[in-house]
């Protein structure tokens, strides 16, 4: 596991940390089961907060890459369904409140890809 932090990044530390993560766990780079440092320990490696570690690990585990078994530690979860299954919850979602808010399919189309626009060309 490989994850550094740029300090002149306008990305906060903790979304780095995310990033980096879930980016490793996706690509197997991370294997299901593997277990990650603890939260102080990746902490004092990076030279952050414990809290930012530990926003980076909540965020990870809502989001199903990875989980927590109480004293044994944090591990990277099986992503691949879990993701899709995320993201098919989340896109249902944003279309079904689209459709409350009254924006045609078009409308509701181009606000996504305006929000997708922001968050990969960021």
């Amino acid at each position: 596991m490989v994850i550094s932090i740029d300090p002149t990044s306008a990305v906060a530390p903790f979304e780095q940390i995310r990033t980096q993560l879930a980016d490793q766990a996706r690509a197997g780079a991370l294997p299901a089961g593997t277990r990650l440092p603890t939260v102080r320990g990746l902490a004092g490696e990076l030279g952050l907060a414990p809290n930012t570690v530990a926003r980076a690990y909540r965020e990870l585990e809502a989001d199903g890459v990875i989980e927590t078994r109480g004293r044994s530690g944090s591990f990277v979860a099986a992503v691949g369904d879990t993701t899709r299954r995320a993201a098919s919850e989340a896109a249902l979602e944003y279309a079904h409140r689209a459709h409350r808010l009254g924006l045609t399919r078009d409308e509701a189309i181009t606000t996504a890809l305006d929000a997708f626009d922001a968050v990969y060309d960021g």
